[in-house]
């Protein structure tokens, strides 16, 4: 691998744009942890499963997140490339055997189906981890729009993956799982080959090149989205129009490795004919090394007096973990995220309860709506940063408070409940995840990020068996009824009402929590808006000193 990792600046530069295009594959891939409801009813149907055991095998995949601590230490210790295969191969076993089994080949027992299961939902922590940390490490700078356009690619990940099942396999269960178990090996190997650890950039003027070419990858990945949300609209397309679809979808997503070819081409024509820029570059290059060895020096003494970083500072796990603000950050995301898997674990059964026989149209609503969350909140936030220096976790607060109001509505079931719901857990369920990975890289630091970003992934196992194991499961079979061959069903907006208006209070719980963390943290957004505007008057009061 290390071919890739050649030390010219163009090419270096160059491969770690096509890095960034690999990532995104990987992170259109890597969501098919939230494809269960596209296939539960099969198993349910299959195994003779209540909705309690359903449930549990809802959580058996959320559980495999919490092995994701391996990954979080491995990101530390081996090469990106490694991790990338581990997650593929792992996906290929864990999903392979759910393929066999609602294919009918074999026959597995209860406990075998949770453990390939939970195989299946740590796949996607490698892969997840391998392409996070590495690219917030490549661009520093810029970690909003990165995890933004990162996550929400995994958003994405679910309607391309039901999207292209319901083209090409006229929505088969079986071929929806082959399809996960196959099509990541493949695009995490390709990964492989590009995907490693880039210098950051040295520059203000770099800086900003690089938030020019992160709003083209925003545009190119809103096209993919409206794209995949117009497809969900045409009732049943012939065969025809769903190949050319397809065909059209895969042009699109191969379409931002324009970025890196044209960052290539662009380099060679015109390297060495700007000699003033040049110079104005290297004396930017060289205060700014001074200013950071300044900081080191000042964070060296620091840590002589005392023994406990503070927040905005490179974190220990441990340093971390003995802070309030971690727990804080913890707990809210739990209430976020937690309530959100709820949903989407359930969203058959919910659909199904409210009339619909068809719930896939709702699956890819929360997955396309939750991909514009990711990276518009991602964007914005960036923005409101830089300019004012406005707490990230603000953010997070405001969707808690739109979370529960969605959950309201769901339990009201007014018309269009359902559709509505799907949209607004997908959007705030978006926000939550962009916001808090960024958040946290901020508060702790890059050095041990790949473990903390882990640990706080414990979350959505914990808020699955909370939240979908215990409170969905259990209220659910309380309310239905028996049916032959030892299963339940339940019909009705009575089934979820309960378990929606105690996840609106659980998300007024985690609204107050993100107040409090964006009080606690408003000194480490105000550094990082001054030395925004600082380094922005750098280039002014350099270019007047090389014209004197």
């Amino acid at each position: 691998m290390g071919f890739f990792e050649r030390s010219s600046p163009v090419s270096s530069t160059t491969l770690k744009w096509l890095g960034f295009v690999a990532a995104v594959w990987v992170q259109c891939i890597s969501g098919n942890n939230y494809t269960f409801s596209n296939y539960s009813d099969a198993l349910k149907s299959l195994m003779n499963l209540t909705q309690v055991e359903l449930n549990n095998l809802s959580v058996a995949k959320d559980v495999g997140k919490a092995f994701g601590l391996l990954a979080g230490l491995a990101s530390d210790k081996f090469p990106t490339w490694l991790i990338l295969v581990i997650g593929a191969v792992e996906g290929l076993v864990g999903y392979g055997a759910q393929w066999l089994v609602v294919s009918e080949k074999i026959t597995l027992s209860y406990w075998q189906m949770c453990i390939f299961l939970c195989m299946g939902g740590n796949s996607t922590t490698w892969m997840n981890t391998a392409v996070l940390v590495t690219c917030i490490r490549n661009f520093r700078k810029n970690r909003g729009p990165v995890s933004g356009i990162l996550k929400g690619y995994v958003g994405l990940s679910t309607a391309i993956f039901t999207d292209l099942c319901a083209a090409l396999f006229y929505d088969d269960a079986a071929s929806f799982l082959i399809m996960l178990a196959v099509v990541p090996l493949g695009v995490c190997v390709i990964a492989a080959f590009f995907l490693h650890e880039s210098p950051p950039v040295a520059t203000s003027a770099e800086e900003q090149e690089e938030s020019r070419y992160f709003w083209v990858f925003n545009i190119v990945a809103v096209v993919v989205a409206v794209y995949l949300l117009s497809y969900d609209f045409i009732r049943s397309p012939n065969t025809v129009f769903s190949q050319v679809f397809v065909a059209v979808l895969l042009v699109l997503l191969a379409s931002p490795l324009g970025i890196p070819v044209y960052y290539f081409f662009k380099n060679r024509s015109g390297q060495g004919t700007d000699i003033e820029g040049q110079v104005r570059e290297h004396l930017l290059v060289k205060e700014e090394k001074e200013a950071t060895e300044s900081q080191d020096k000042v964070e060296v003494a620091a840590k002589e007096e005392k023994t406990m970083p503070v927040i905005g500072e490179e974190h220990l796990v441990f340093e971390a973990l003995r802070t309030a603000d971690f727990w804080i950050m913890f707990i809210s995301f739990l209430c976020g995220v937690g309530t959100g898997l709820a949903v989407m674990n359930n969203m058959g059964q919910i659909g199904l309860a409210l009339g619909y026989t068809d719930v896939s149209i709702f699956v890819s609503l929360t997955s396309i709506w939750g991909f514009f969350g990711r990276i518009i909140s991602g964007t914005v936030s960036e923005h409101f940063v830089k300019k004012a220096g406005t707490p990230r976790p603000l953010w997070n607060a405001a969707s808690q408070i739109v979370m529960a109001v969605g959950y309201v509505l769901m339990a009201l079931a007014v018309p269009g409940s359902l559709y509505i719901g799907s949209i607004v857990v997908g959007i705030c369920y978006g926000v939550r995840l962009a916001i808090t990975v960024t958040v946290a890289s901020e508060l702790f630091g890059l050095k041990y990020y790949g473990l903390i970003y882990n640990i706080l992934i414990l979350n959505l196992p914990l808020g699955s068996f909370l939240f979908s194991g215990l409170l969905a499961g259990i209220l659910y079979d309380m309310e239905a009824t028996a049916t032959t061959g030892g299963g339940n069903t339940c019909v009705g907006a009575h089934c979820y009402r309960l378990v929606f208006v105690v996840m609106a209070v659980a998300c007024i719980v985690g609204f107050g929590l993100d107040i409090l963390l964006s009080v606690r943290c408003k000194a480490v957004y105000a550094k990082i808006c001054a030395r925004n505007r600082s380094k922005k008057s750098l280039p002014n009061s350099r270019r007047r000193s090389v014209k004197d």
